[in-house]
């Protein structure tokens, strides 16, 4: 059976995030499109996964508590977790001390809104987010593990923040054994890079939602077959090699 997934949607407190990603519109839109399993992935932060992960177990949807982490090199890695518990964690003693401590603009890059389960805004994180850690892109994928999460590369196939434009390759060693593909990835992407072929890995496919528009719908290449609806756990060793 197939079972439809997002792994990539910002909220509102991605300050490229618009307004209306407030928690409740992003898992009734995930209902609204067919979808079974979400994650919520923002700019260097974990502060609104908590309140999704509930909102998401009430609507039936397995959910992922996630973050897309800016490494050093700039490049776009989305880090995912088994439970909120583990995310927080790792926002708190991993990716805080390695954020610089600038103060986000909100009337050039928008307001970085933390809500609570009736999408009242509850507070609003005053650094700018959007912005390179000091972790660098071979720490990440075992600095994860260590909280139990998966890192994959995201949006591969794009010009910019992505593994490929900034390195040119990937390499075993870096550990990552998934990668993600964005909607507009040309078919067969993956077998013009030279450094992903051979490569015993899986390809996702996600929106990068910033707008309740762009969240993906079932029907596409964004599935996981398996007997049963997944379990985090489930998809976490999926995407991990096992």
């Amino acid at each position: 059976m197939k079972y439809y997934y997002d792994f990539h949607i910002h909220s509102a407190l991605s300050p490229c995030g618009d307004d209306d990603m407030t928690p409740n519109n992003i898992v009734n839109m995930a209902m609204l499109n067919g979808l079974d399993i979400i994650a919520l992935s923002d700019h260097n932060c974990c502060k609104n996964v908590r309140v999704t992960a509930e909102l998401a177990a009430r609507a039936g949807l397995v959910f992922l508590p996630g973050m897309e982490l800016e490494t050093a090199e700039e490049i776009h890695i989305l880090c995912l977790f088994e439970n909120a518990d583990a995310a927080e964690r790792f926002d708190r003693e991993a990716v805080l001390p390695a954020l610089p401590p600038v103060k986000n603009n909100e009337e050039i890059f928008g307001r970085q809104q933390i809500f609570d389960t009736e999408d009242n805004e509850v507070d609003t994180d005053p650094r700018f987010l959007i912005n390179a850690t000091t972790i660098t892109v071979n720490e990440i994928a075992p600095l994860v593990k260590k909280y139990g999460g998966v890192a994959v590369p995201a949006h591969i196939d794009k010009d910019t923040k992505s593994l490929i434009s900034v390195l040119g390759m990937t390499d075993e060693s870096l550990g990552f054994h998934a990668y993600e593909l964005s909607k507009n990835a040309p078919d067969g992407y993956e077998k013009t890079q030279f450094s992903l072929k051979g490569l015993n890995c899986v390809y996702v496919h996600d929106s990068d939602a910033h707008y309740l528009y762009d969240i993906a719908e079932a029907g596409g290449k964004n599935f996981i077959e398996a007997e049963n609806k997944p379990s985090p756990r489930e998809i976490l060793r999926f995407l991990g090699g096992n």
